[in-house]
């Protein structure tokens, strides 16, 4: 039996879903092909040599980077465990931390690691600290235009709440208690009120 409506459209298919596997593959294709002429170069010990080299490189950013990582929260810790004993409003976090891009020294650090040349030479790049704080610069411009361009009732409300600083910094949790509300367990032969919404 037909009603005549119109049967509801599949969802359209983002083009980071259509392109994202062939990028992966193009790029898994040009790492094997430069690797093999690389070996037919200089030989596959120097290969070898090369992606264990960056596979050390890399696992010691990586280390580097956690460590810088864990220093800068348990620094924040010690700050706000500080001014609330001292009662003072906690210190606005530094912007020194924001410009490290620790994030990307991180992803240096993984790309070193993952065998392949062209991913080294990426991982090496981010090593650079110009090259990360312009990426992280313009990671900050695009997630920003997204957000500014992203429907109401989506996840722009929850990072927009959560972007809304208190000016002393300080979450109040409490419960609303109605005082015209009647006190006690309520009787069975007592009517509701309606539910409004």
């Amino acid at each position: 039996m037909t009603t005549g409506a119109t049967p509801p459209l599949a969802p359209k298919r983002s083009r980071a879903r259509t392109f994202l596997p062939l990028g992966i593959a193009a790029w898994l294709v040009l790492e094997i092909w430069l690797l093999t002429v690389v070996a037919n170069a200089a030989g596959g010990l120097t290969v070898l040599a090369l992606l264990v080299g960056g596979a050390v490189l890399g696992a010691a950013v990586i280390k580097r980077a956690g460590r810088r990582a864990f220093r800068n929260l348990t620094s924040t810790f010690q700050q706000a465990q500080a001014a609330a004993q001292t009662g003072a409003v906690p210190p606005a976090p530094e912007r020194a931390a924001a410009e490290d891009r620790n994030g990307f020294l991180m992803l240096g650090g993984l790309l070193l690691m993952i065998p392949g040349l062209i991913s080294d030479a990426a991982g090496l790049l981010l090593l650079i600290p110009q090259v990360r704080s312009l990426l992280g610069r313009t990671a900050e411009k695009v997630v920003e235009r997204r957000m500014s361009a992203a429907p109401h009732g989506s996840l722009q409300d929850a990072f927009q709440q959560a972007r809304i600083h208190r000016p002393d910094g300080k979450v109040v949790q409490g419960e609303v208690i109605r005082q015209d509300a009647p006190q006690g367990p309520r009787r069975s032969d007592e009517t509701r009120p309606p539910l409004t919404p």
